[in-house]
């Protein structure tokens, strides 16, 4: 088993580096409560080592082809599927998730980003407008030192999500993963470097929210990303855009699932499954106010408490295990206080809600039925293994009622009718939808939300538009006329 305690803190221009003037961070592991490891916070000379190596190797990096950049980080997907279990280990280490789950969704789909990203690498071109006898072309250039900010969920995942397509443009990268999850991300560094990216171009440092905030609002960069709460995304947008700069926010939400009446019973329970307590209901885009259609309540009720009674909460490393502990006392305490505002609000909780008596931060899946559209645990994100049900009668009823948010991350519908399927999600005001299914997340597929959930896109070519930006040549052929 992998040993979680890091080399040292940060990583910068290609090496590990360490300063202890920096506040100690605990690492924490969520299973048993136990701090695992440390690392320190980013001094101003950590960070100013960070951005100016980032700001020198950039150049070099962009005079690169595509296809010399996108060797790399092919390379880097390889060594990273090679050690899929240690890194996997590590990243339930992390995050307290079970191992059952990291094989399959942290380090696999960090693998996926490098691979598509490296493999597209060499097709970031222009292209040429014919203008009569003149003509157009544009280039497609890097933006220079972009700033990643990471959310606690998936450390390795959102490391490779926001480098390998910043890295294919031929920018670099400053990471800095959550104070709360520290260890992925320098593992990603570690073997990028590995892989053979030059020095300078990927570090990470370590801190917290006065890190952050230094790093995006430093003149030397030029694009911000952050994977976290509506409440910091607000914080970050507003300092990036002082220096005009570009930004991906990928943020909160309270996304609907809708089950019809037709819908297949096993499929649709399985979809709440996922959409509530995969990673222990801690992801962003879980459809948290699942509407179930009055026919098929009864039943959808019944099957998925017989299901979620049979979760296996045990040892993370025990791939027996399927469900796990939240991230942190202070995650585990918020979601208590969410239960209990949902009981106290009238909401009927079916079982599930308890604090486990061991050491760890265990608290059992909940689900809540007859719950209404303004009660707190149905209007605000909870993050956690809670699942809202609400009931309704007729298609436009759930429309309106499933748009009635401020969010916009995700949706799902859960139906056999398909023309119906179709119609809700053009009208679903979400970036991203499912048909009878829920939170998959191929990289090759565009991923990001609408009105507070967020601005940009991760994954697919969509990404590649924002960490690049074109710039047009007008070539003129004939002479040149002029009033005087």
């Amino acid at each position: 088993m992998i040993d979680p305690k890091p080399t040292a803190s940060h990583f910068i221009n290609g090496e590990y580096v360490e300063d202890k003037l920096g506040k100690a961070i605990d690492v924490i592991y969520p299973a048993t409560g136990h701090v695992i490891a440390q690392v320190h916070a980013a001094t101003s000379q950590i960070i100013e080592a960070a951005l100016a190596a980032s700001k020198k190797a950039q150049p070099a990096w962009a005079a690169l082809t595509g296809t010399a950049r996108g060797r790399i980080l092919r390379r880097a997907a390889d060594i990273m599927r090679e050690r899929n279990r240690e890194l996997s280990e590590l990243e339930t280490f992390d995050t307290g998730k079970p191992l059952q789950e990291t094989l399959v969704a942290d380090a696999t789909s960090a693998a996926d980003a490098l691979e598509y990203f490296g493999g597209i690498a060499g097709s970031l071109t222009g292209e040429h407008v014919q203008f009569g006898d003149d003509f157009i072309y544009t280039i497609r250039e890097p933006l220079g030192v972009c700033v990643g900010l990471g959310a606690w969920n998936y450390p390795t995942q959102i490391a490779a999500w926001k480098g390998a397509p910043a890295l294919a443009c031929g920018n670099s990268m400053v990471f800095k993963p959550s104070e709360t999850t520290p260890l992925c991300a320098l593992k990603v560094a570690e073997i990028l470097h590995e892989a053979g990216l030059p020095a300078g171009l990927y570090n990470v440092v370590q801190g917290l929210g006065d890190v952050g905030a230094s790093l995006v609002t430093d003149p030397r960069v030029d694009k911000v990303s952050l994977t976290g709460s509506l409440s910091t995304g607000r914080k970050v947008y507003a300092a990036a855009a002082e220096g005009m700069r570009h930004v991906t926010m990928e943020l909160g939400g309270k996304s609907p699932l809708i089950i019809f009446d037709d819908a297949n019973l096993e499929d649709a329970v399985s979809g709440a499954i996922l959409a509530n307590f995969y990673s222990s209901g801690q992801i962003c885009s879980n459809g948290t106010r699942v509407f179930v259609q009055t026919g098929i309540k009864a039943a959808f009720l019944a099957r998925l408490t017989a299901r979620v009674g049979s979760a296996i909460l045990g040892d993370p490393m025990d791939e027996a295990t399927n469900f796990g502990p939240m991230v942190s006392e202070h995650q585990c305490k918020t979601v208590e206080g969410f239960i209990a505002k949902g009981i106290a609000e009238g909401a009927k909780l079916i079982c599930g809600g308890e604090r486990l008596d061991k050491p760890g931060y265990w608290l059992t899946p909940a689900i809540f039925s007859d719950v209404k559209d303004d009660m707190i645990i149905a209007r605000e994100e909870i993050f956690g293994p809670v699942i809202s049900i609400l009931e309704f009668k007729e298609e436009a009823e759930v429309l309106t009622r499933a748009n009635a948010t401020e969010y916009g991350l995700a949706a799902g519908v859960f139906t056999q009718n398909l023309p119906r399927a179709h119609r809700m999600v053009k009208s679903l005001e979400a970036g991203t939808c499912y048909i009878n299914t829920y939170n998959d997340a191929p990289v090759e597929a565009p991923f990001g939300g609408v009105k507070m959930s967020g601005v940009g896109r991760e994954n697919s070519k969509a990404a590649i538009n924002h960490y690049s930006q074109l710039k047009s040549v007008y070539v003129r052929m004939s002479e040149l006329e002029a009033p005087y």
